[in-house]
């Protein structure tokens, strides 16, 4: 562990727990995850979602080991590279989304994330793991390498324009009305796998090939250790049509319900495929978002736009767990090390904590708080206490939902006096940086500050 994460608030402490299952003592095990496109906790039926049906997500949660508090950050970029490297925007830069002020790409034309981070795929291949990504990929890098200079021997992304090889055109579907701007992720999508461009039909949908190369990829390399790491373009908008659920030749009405019960769909289908080639119970398999819904939170500093699910299930984790842990998507690359008995990189800080022992039921904590931000804007959140970015302080009580937070920010009382220093030291810690403005959530924080002025 490094320096910062020394400073006694990120204190861990053990209890029993019953034995877990073990791996296979010859290998490490393998490792599927799945990070959701634009999905907010809430949004699944096993944190409280009453009307999005979410069969496959419900049975890994229960079969395995569910954290009610996570935290991504609340818009897309800045958690992929959290993610992937373990590290805070303070050390990687990367505070808001590629190209926006805040972002490296803003003021650096030519910086390669692959040049400049160490990810868990590099990490994992230190021990042996042959390693994929399929779908999102929305960061740095050019032909013919992209995706690769991050530590993935293959690859399978939605590509936009400039992803494409030098004078190949997308010949397939736009999205919304103008053709020529952005290229499909759902129906006849654009797709670039391991440089080359994958030309689709019409009925071919996005997010099924995709879970098709995962399909492949597992099968292919079953006899060796991997990790797939799985960037869904689901359920970003446009919440289009989907295959509907029983009969593949039907289309649903689109929306967001019916685009969250498609992602649990193909959850479903990897899962089953593990099953089909009986590595399941040498398979650990991770879901996860990169941000708050649409128009539920993301892109706001706030609970709604972190909050994000994480489950996780397989060999090792403790079954029919609701963990209380306060987690961060930082510590997804230090647990990912722990489960492959790999090495952290000694040449740069990781703000990520594994949190295997909570996985095994040999710890009960994790952190003492969690930790987000949206450009300049910072989110902090203990047990009981949260800090949102426009400085507002909740008590929370015992709730993680966001619902029933007692607003506290000008209260006197001694525990809001004790929870205000703590959250006070932690931001000098991690000072919020001093940015440009980002017209895009200028715009944002004026549409809430409109939508106030209309509640009242």
């Amino acid at each position: 562990m490094h320096g910062l994460q020394q400073l006694a608030l990120l204190t861990l402490f053990s209890v029993g727990a019953p034995a877990a299952q073990e791996v296979r003592s010859d290998r490490p095990p393998n490792i599927i995850l799945m990070m959701a496109d634009d999905l907010g906790a809430s949004d699944l039926g096993c944190y409280g979602n009453e009307f999005h049906r979410t069969p496959h997500l419900d049975r890994l949660a229960t079969g395995g080991l569910r954290f009610r508090t996570c935290y991504a950050t609340p818009i897309c970029s800045s958690s992929r590279v959290l993610i992937m490297t373990g590290r805070y925007a303070q050390r990687t830069r990367w505070y808001n989304f590629t190209g926006r002020p805040g972002s490296p790409t803003h003021d650096d034309k030519n910086y390669d994330l692959g040049d400049a981070e160490v990810t868990f795929a590099d990490v994992l291949r230190t021990k042996g793991y042959a390693t994929a990504l399929a779908g999102k990929w929305q960061l740095t890098g050019k032909l013919p390498t992209l995706v690769k200079d991050c530590g993935f021997d293959e690859y399978s992304i939605w590509a936009y324009k400039h992803n494409l090889p030098a004078g190949v055109e997308h010949t397939g579907a736009w999205q919304g009305k103008k053709k020529g701007g952005t290229t499909s992720r759902f129906w006849h999508p654009s797709i670039l796998r391991n440089g080359k461009y994958m030309p689709t039909q019409p009925y071919d949908y996005g997010p099924d090939l995709f879970a098709d190369f995962v399909i492949d990829f597992v099968s292919r390399h079953r006899d060796q250790p991997f990790l797939v790491y799985f960037p869904m373009v689901l359920t970003h908008k446009p919440w289009t049509p989907t295959p509907h659920l029983t009969r593949e030749d039907e289309r649903t009405k689109g929306g967001l319900r019916h685009n969250v019960e498609s992602m649990d769909r193909i959850v479903g289908r990897i899962v089953g495929a593990l099953d089909d080639l009986k590595i399941r119970q040498e398979t650990i398999v991770i879901f996860t978002g990169d941000n708050g819904t649409q128009g539920k939170g993301k892109a706001r500093a706030t609970e709604a736009g972190a909050r994000v699910p994480l489950i996780v299930n397989g060999p090792r984790v403790k079954p029919g767990v609701v963990s209380d842990a306060l987690t961060d998507l930082s510590d997804i690359l230090p647990t990912l090390a722990d489960l492959a008995g790999a090495r952290l990189p000694a040449d740069r800080v990781i703000d990520g904590v594994s949190f295997l022992p909570v996985l095994t039921g040999e710890s009960q904590a994790h952190r003492n708080w969690a930790f987000s931000y949206l450009h300049d804007r910072q989110i902090f959140r203990t047990e009981r206490f949260l800090l949102e970015g426009d400085g507002k302080l909740y008590d929370c009580g015992d709730r993680r939902d966001g619902q029933n937070y007692l607003d506290v920010t000008a209260s006197q009382d001694p525990a809001v006096k004790a929870a205000r220093s703590r959250f006070d030291e932690l931001r000098r810690h991690f000072p919020a940086p001093e940015l440009d403005p980002c017209p895009y959530l200028e715009r944002q924080r004026q549409a809430k500050k409109k939508e106030a002025t209309v509640i009242r």
